[in-house]
């Protein structure tokens, strides 16, 4: 089959690997109908994650049809259409029985494109397919479904729900890409009094508010003093989500957010932030960090089948799945291209 494999950072190939087979009683043989890149895939590219060795076929989000199964495999079966998981779970561990996926001991976790060959394929080898894949509903189109395998379960769980959005909280949310945006998406559904989307490119904040952000701003104009005006009382937001991944975005959120209120970090980092804790002990300041453990996932397929989430916008750039290459260029480049998502289609 034809796959994206990484060579070490800066270098990828499309080509020919072998076919993923059944290897484990409870593993899936998925064949790929839809795909996307990740901004993960593109920390890979960079060397941030030294765990992907070299060969690796990458990618950890898809939509697909199960093509084989093996004998423990019970919910899914050949001819299912599926959701492909960013996180795959053993159900066993103590970490599973608790929701908490992304940290499963069992050999799941964030394996998909990291430990194991990933979803950047014509086909796909899923373990623990009867608690990583999820069938989707007829109404549920492929392009849609591709923003509930990361984007969506990451930015409701790691940013909305760790950060405790609640009515009436004013939110800022730093970084209008894909995750921010879908963060915009799923803080809404709590009914915060207002959301700030901060951003360096003008396009992404334009997206923001087409998202439902109340207030943009630039990178420049959201200094606290500014941000505290714009707060419910004058004391800063209750939430602050950091949605980037570098430590100019987290020291922002910390300058930002109220005492007492909570900052959830969501992007991944590839180096060092200061905690400023001189500022922040006695302000009383949550800080949470997390992977995503896809414990929403069943939830937000409801939503989006009962037209609840309008993912619409979020997949700007179409693709078929051989032209990865391509895809991988313009993604990359989303300063440039206006890229949010981009979706890979077999054709």
């Amino acid at each position: 089959m034809k796959a994206l494999t990484y060579h070490g950072p800066g270098r990828r190939t499309w080509g020919d690997v072998p076919d993923p087979a059944v290897r484990d009683p409870e593993d899936a043989v998925v064949r790929v109908n839809a795909v996307t890149i990740c901004g993960t895939d593109l920390h890979i590219l960079k060397g941030d994650v030294p765990e992907v060795e070299q060969g690796r076929v990458l990618g950890h989000e898809a939509v697909g049809t199960v093509t084989g199964t093996g004998p423990g495999v019970r919910t899914v079966g050949v001819g299912d259409r599926v959701l492909v998981s960013c996180i795959s779970a053993c159900g066993r561990c103590a970490y599973c029985r608790g929701a908490r996926y992304g940290l499963c001991t069992g050999g799941g976790g964030w394996i998909l494109g990291h430990l194991i060959d990933g979803c950047q394929a014509e086909y796909v080898r899923t373990p623990f397919a009867d608690t990583s894949l999820y069938k989707l509903p007829e109404g549920v189109g492929d392009e849609d479904a591709l923003l509930l395998a990361d984007i969506l379960p990451t930015s409701f769980e790691v940013g909305v729900r760790n950060g405790r959005v609640g009515p009436g909280d004013t939110v800022a949310i730093v970084g209008a890409g894909p995750i921010g945006l879908a963060a915009i998406l799923t803080a809404r559904l709590y009914s915060p009094s207002r959301i700030i989307a901060v951003d360096l490119a003008q396009s992404r904040l334009d997206a923001a508010k087409r998202f439902g952000a109340d207030t943009t701003l630039t990178v420049a104009e959201a200094t606290p003093e500014a941000v505290r005006e714009l707060s419910r009382d004058g004391l800063g937001v209750d939430v602050a989500i950091e949605a980037v991944g570098v430590p100019e975005s987290f020291e922002l959120c910390t300058r930002l957010v109220r005492p007492g209120g909570r900052v959830a970090n969501v992007g991944v980092h590839g180096e060092p932030a200061v905690l400023h804790l001189e500022d922040l002990w006695i302000r009383g300041v949550t800080i949470t960090t997390g992977l995503v453990d896809t414990d929403s996932t069943p939830l937000l397929i409801d939503l989006l089948s009962a037209g609840r989430l309008d993912v619409a916008g979020l997949v700007t750039h179409r693709f078929g799945l051989d032209e990865m290459q391509d895809a991988y260029d313009v993604f990359a480049d989303a300063a440039d291209s206006g890229a949010l998502k981009v979706a890979l289609v077999k054709t």
